[in-house]
């Protein structure tokens, strides 16, 4: 994913979410912090806030960080859960797993490995359909078939426009027609480049602010790039001089 993460500690010590803190923030993650299940709950409650992973502590002042962890997941909150426990009973650990987190470690810890174990889970989760992927002024929700605005309008895409996107997403480089052809339409007799050009032509309507200036999703190389934030300055790539495919992509 693009952009800064956002990573909730949820842990009633200040000595040891200050101690999160700064090794967070010094690998570029952006931190929110919450003292009990109440201020977390209201925290991620927020319209418009949202977080990449939540690391949760079991052991609250007012309840069981494994309760709040299931009302995260009810609330449709499907971000990487951590939580960190002092028991290391199998029983305990796997009430917690089922509780909808996807990680546990044990105090004490090194911190180091907490973040290791933070980079690892949000690299599952950016792979998943579950995943939210940030693209301009989009969070884009593949499984849904969905882009977002952040001011809350919501623009539809077709199943393959959503898998191209997403492919085009992964990639990060640029992608050949004949690339996209066989990943996401397979071998389908009916498709062709010229369907490829046509989806692409759709997307941009949808995707950039002026179809006629292209920003994100551009020709490049022979196939077609997507700059989730626009095209770098000075990336040598001039989005304005962009020929869009006369074919209709």
């Amino acid at each position: 994913m693009t952009g800064q993460r956002h990573i909730l500690v949820v842990d009633d010590d200040s000595d040891l979410r200050t101690a999160l803190r700064r090794p967070l923030i010094a690998e570029g993650y952006t931190v929110t912090e919450s003292g009990s299940s109440a201020d977390a709950a209201r925290v991620a409650a927020i319209p418009g806030r949202r977080f990449d992973a939540i690391i949760l502590d079991l052991g609250l002042p007012d309840g069981d960080g494994r309760d709040l962890c299931a009302a995260l997941r009810r609330q449709g909150i499907n971000v990487p859960i951590i939580l960190l426990t002092g028991f290391g009973e199998e029983n305990e650990i796997v009430r917690g797993l089922d509780s909808g987190a996807n990680d546990y470690i044990t105090k004490p810890f090194r911190v180091s490995e907490l973040l290791a174990r933070v980079r690892a889970q949000m690299r599952v989760h950016d792979i998943s359909e579950d995943a939210e992927l940030t693209i301009g002024r989009f969070r884009f929700r593949p499984g849904d078939r969905l882009l977002m605005e952040f001011d809350g309008s919501r623009v539809r895409l077709t199943g393959k426009e959503a898998a191209v996107l997403k492919y085009l997403f992964r990639a990060g480089v640029a992608v050949t027609r004949t690339e996209l052809l066989q990943q996401v339409w397979g071998y389908n007799a009916s498709a062709t480049t010229h369907t490829v050009e046509t989806h692409i032509y759709r997307l941009r309507q949808k995707l950039e602010a002026d179809p006629a200036r292209l920003r994100m999703l551009l020709n490049e190389d022979g196939g077609y790039r997507l700059y989730p934030n626009g095209v770098p300055a000075g990336s040598g790539v001039l989005a304005d001089d962009v020929q869009i495919d006369t074919a209709g992509g």
